[in-house]
């Protein structure tokens, strides 16, 4: 097992760190071969400059400036984002390495003259893990559409592998958490963990969270 974490959030001390710990110990116990990416601490340049987008159909020099972000996606069978929800979606941060990394030829092919729809091109990634914190509430967060968590699962998860395992776990209401509410939390995100790394079948659907808190 080859798993690429990824992690978005700027305070070394927050909660967000305790579950990248917790699945990091997760991944070690499981003899996977681990690549983190901490994407503030290593200051990672989320906008997407006009030359990349100039060359981002051209798939013989778009990956040069992100040329590591490529190697990983490419090296990994298991991706993990962890990080924040703010404003229902992704960190400006995450959603920039996304922006910058998922370029054609690598997460997806372009339409052509056969295809008119973009093809799948992460199809060796087949698990894929995504557990954040929110400050709203599950009802809150369902009404809005919950942006982030549909980009990540579905969005991405279309361009893995088709029967891909999949994980999710958020802690909503996280401005009024508690030391037993991110106790739970920790201890939902070790089951998830659990089961993503498990030997068992993949699920044919979108991780489901039908709790209203943590």
């Amino acid at each position: 097992m080859r798993a690429l974490v990824v992690y978005c959030h700027p305070r070394a001390e927050s909660f967000t760190a305790a579950i990248r710990d917790l699945v990091l110990e997760k991944l070690r116990k499981a003899g996977a071969e681990i690549r983190l990416r901490d994407l503030y601490a290593e200051g990672f340049a989320p906008a997407l400059t006009a030359t990349e987008l100039e060359l981002y159909e051209d798939e013989s020099r778009n990956k040069a400036a992100v040329a590591r972000d490529v190697d990983d996606l490419m090296w990994c069978d298991t991706l993990i984002f962890v990080y924040p929800t703010w404003w229902y979606g992704l960190p400006a941060m995450l959603k920039g390495w996304l922006d910058r990394t998922m370029v054609p030829g690598v997460a997806f092919l372009m339409p052509d003259d056969e295809n008119p729809n973009i093809r799948p091109g992460l199809r060796h990634i087949t698990r894929l893990g995504v557990f954040t914190t929110c400050g709203a509430s599950w009802a809150l967060t369902r009404y809005v559409g919950a942006p982030g968590r549909r980009t990540l699962l579905r969005g991405v998860g279309h361009l893995c592998a088709r029967h891909r395992k999949v994980a999710f776990a958020a802690h909503y209401l996280m401005d009024r958490s508690t030391a037993a509410s991110r106790d739970k939390h920790l201890k939902r995100v070790a089951a998830k963990m659990n089961r993503l790394l498990s030997g068992g079948r993949a699920q044919k659907n979108e991780a489901s969270d039908t709790e209203a808190t943590a």
